[in-house]
């Protein structure tokens, strides 16, 4: 568990630095882009500072080897298996920042970027069946009374799994605008940028999954004279199985590389100043060196109750129990270094008028085998982010 926890703490710590280094960023590049525009009054339509914040519902796409004990094959067959609840969670809301500079009288423009997200998911299901009344049933013969019970009892599954993801990508950019084909028209722009990609991922599972897939009680029958009906005189057999797995598991993903993306918008609608709509469209692609890590610990058991045993009066029956499976497997950390290709791209409409941008679309990122999702060995998986965002832009200085 202290690594579940150690991994949570370094991923909000890591999240606090990456804000506080944005935050640096822009106010130094809002100054220095304030004290530039001051001196460049032909200049005074088009800011050199942009500071962008905005957001995604992002769909994660992060798959790991299920969780599949030798006991889940007793796993009573009427219940769902535990495997699709144990998926990590679906969906995160993911944090955007930006900040860009373009120098007075040049076409480069630097930039600096930063998305984080973040989520938890927690599933506690129980399954169960529901046999008939456990109350006892009397009749009575002559001085004798006459005592039974049903013989099933419930038979359940039970699954409890915790699941949290986290991921951040850092980007530094140095751009210029190529004005390539209908991007470079007069009011659009087609910037061609190199820089440096990081990026974190980092995955936590705890899970616990429990079955009893032959309860049953079996009552022979008593004769109890009436006289002594309060003191119930019964003899049981109640045998059954009990089986029990768990697993804990923390994975992460740390990488840095080269860069190249395309940026584009162009007008389509509208006029610079009484507002104005463009097309976006975007491209990146990246080459992530990096270190891949699993840290994995899980176990199972099956044991027997024999269920033979008495209850006479108010004693309880002693029922013996039999260990028939143990297993527990505590391997050493797995780390790996990986090289982790990245694609990704976006597309959206954005309006525009005087300083300020509002902007919307879809966006999607993929980075292969960045993950070890394997549990006894590892396995390579894929992580991908995509979904809709939205983000203001406001322009300093100009």
């Amino acid at each position: 568990m202290s690594e579940l926890v150690n991994a949570c703490n370094k991923s909000t710590n890591f999240r606090w630095q990456l804000l506080a280094t944005v935050s640096a960023i822009a106010l130094i590049g809002a100054a220095h882009g304030i004290d530039r525009a001051s001196a460049a009054d032909g200049d005074a339509d088009h800011p050199p500072v942009w500071i962008e914040l905005g957001g995604q519902l992002s769909r994660l796409d992060e798959s790991q080897v299920a969780f599949s004990p030798p006991v889940s094959a007793a796993r009573p067959s009427m219940f769902s298996p535990s495997q699709k609840l144990e998926r990590l969670p679906l969906y995160s809301i993911d944090e955007t920042g930006k900040i860009s500079f373009e120098p007075d009288g040049s076409n480069w423009i630097f930039s600096a970027s930063v998305r984080y997200g973040r989520s938890t998911g927690k599933k506690d299901v129980s399954q169960r069946t529901y046999p008939e009344s456990n109350r006892p049933h009397y009749t009575f013969l002559g001085e004798y009374r006459i005592f039974s019970q049903p013989a099933a009892a419930a038979r359940f599954a039970e699954t409890n799994a915790q699941n949290g993801e986290s991921h951040a990508v850092l980007d530094f950019q140095a751009g210029k605008d190529v004005g390539l084909g209908m991007f470079g028209g007069r009011d659009g722009s087609s910037v061609l940028n190199l820089g440096v990609r990081f990026a974190q991922f980092s995955t936590n599972s705890n899970i616990a999954v429990k079955s009893d897939p032959d309860f049953t009680r079996h009552y022979k029958y008593a004769n109890i004279p009436r006289a002594h009906v309060t003191n119930e005189k019964v003899v049981t057999a109640q045998p059954y199985h009990s089986n029990a797995a768990a697993i804990r598991a923390a994975r992460s993903f740390h990488g840095i590389g080269p860069s190249i993306s395309w940026n584009a918008s162009t007008p389509f609608a509208g006029n610079a100043k009484d507002g104005e709509f463009l097309f976006d469209l975007g491209a990146t692609a990246a080459l992530l060196f990096g270190r891949q890590k699993a840290t994995i610990h899980h176990q199972s058991t099956s044991e027997y109750q024999t269920g033979h045993g008495h209850r006479f009066y108010h004693f309880r029956p002693y029922y013996p129990r039999v260990t028939l499976f143990q297993h527990s497997t505590n391997p050493p950390p797995r780390a790996h270094r990986v090289t982790v290709p990245n694609i990704g791209g976006f597309a959206g409409l954005s309006f525009r008028i005087a300083n300020a941008k509002i902007s919307a679309g879809y966006r999607a990122d993929l980075f292969f085998h960045a993950m070890d999702g394997g549990i006894d060995t590892r396995k390579s998986e894929n992580v991908g982010f995509y979904g809709p965002f939205a983000s203001v832009s406001i322009g300093l200085g100009g």
